[in-house]
């Protein structure tokens, strides 16, 4: 594991505990940090994040985490100890919603299999 590699967890880890145990905003209390990309400079971090919840609770999120950003900013460089703490950039990822909405789809189809299947055995 590469060095940027090691900076990317720790990044990961630092801010979900820092969303966990540091923020009280009620709006963050179902976010999860999915991965930190931390840019070779140190200088930005994309920072993807997923949400429970419906597109409102992602709204919130998202603005939650703008309001908050210079305080994670500053959290994240005390606890990490760099000479330069990256700027943060919060996106929003999708891919588990995705992956519900797969995994949703492919039971449905499944079932309406198994019910075709069943259906034809009856005749």
């Amino acid at each position: 594991m590469g060095r940027i590699d090691r900076i990317n967890q720790q990044v990961k880890r630092e801010i979900g505990r820092i969303l966990l145990r540091e923020l009280g905003d009620p709006r963050l209390q179902f976010v999860t940090i999915t991965e930190a990309d931390v840019s070779r400079d140190l200088h930005n971090a994309k920072i993807r994040f997923s949400v429970l919840g419906k597109e409102r609770e992602v709204e919130l999120a998202q603005e939650g985490l703008e309001g908050a950003k210079g305080m994670i900013r500053r959290l994240l460089g005390q606890s990490m100890n760099m000479r330069h703490t990256p700027e943060l950039f919060f996106i929003y990822d999708q891919s588990i919603e995705m992956s519900a909405r797969i995994e949703e789809t492919l039971k449905e189809i499944h079932d309406e299999n198994e019910k075709h299947h069943s259906d034809n055995q009856e005749k």
